[in-house]
């Protein structure tokens, strides 16, 4: 919802006409109602691909898959594209200490043991494979060599090729 607290205002309102009287507002009432959740944002996504965890990362393709608008596969990509860059920059540093690989990535030092531990399962060669990979995804989501696949069926072949 952001700061704005009008949009929080209002959709506490909409929760307060949902809900009953004695009911207890749940995270699971807010996602179903308001569309958030915690669990599946681009981060904890990028989280789950840099740790290799198959099952989180699938969770989180099908519900980005099921709610496009609110998950544009252009701007997942371009994240995606992000996150792995930085990790082979990690690659590449001399000096992996925790306040250089922050500076260097222009991340906060609490970030440093993600890159650090997905260096691990990515190497500089499957980095090199992951960003031709986002190129061809870019350009299928804007129809080139693609006429009717969806947006969600791309990305879920995008990250099995990832994963495996």
């Amino acid at each position: 919802l952001g700061t704005k607290l009008a949009n929080i205002s209002n959709e506490l309102d909409k929760l307060m006409i949902i809900i009953k009287k004695q009911e207890r507002i749940t995270a699971k009432i807010i996602e179903k109602n308001i569309g958030i959740s915690k669990d599946y944002n681009i981060f904890e996504f990028q989280q789950a691909l840099g740790k290799k965890d198959i099952l989180k990362s699938n969770q989180i393709v099908n519900h980005f898959s099921a709610n496009p608008k609110a998950h544009p596969l252009v701007v997942t990509l371009g994240m995606l594209f992000s996150f792995f860059q930085k990790i082979m920059t990690y690659h590449c540093l001399s000096d992996k200490s925790r306040n250089n690989v922050a500076a260097e990535l222009k991340i906060t030092p609490y970030f440093v043991q993600q890159y650090s531990s997905a260096a691990r399962y990515y190497s500089q060669n499957k980095l090199f494979d992951i960003f031709t990979l986002l190129k061809v995804y870019d350009l299928k989501s804007k129809g080139v060599n693609n006429t009717s696949t969806a947006d969600g069926d791309l990305l879920k072949e995008l990250v099995y090729k990832i994963l495996h």
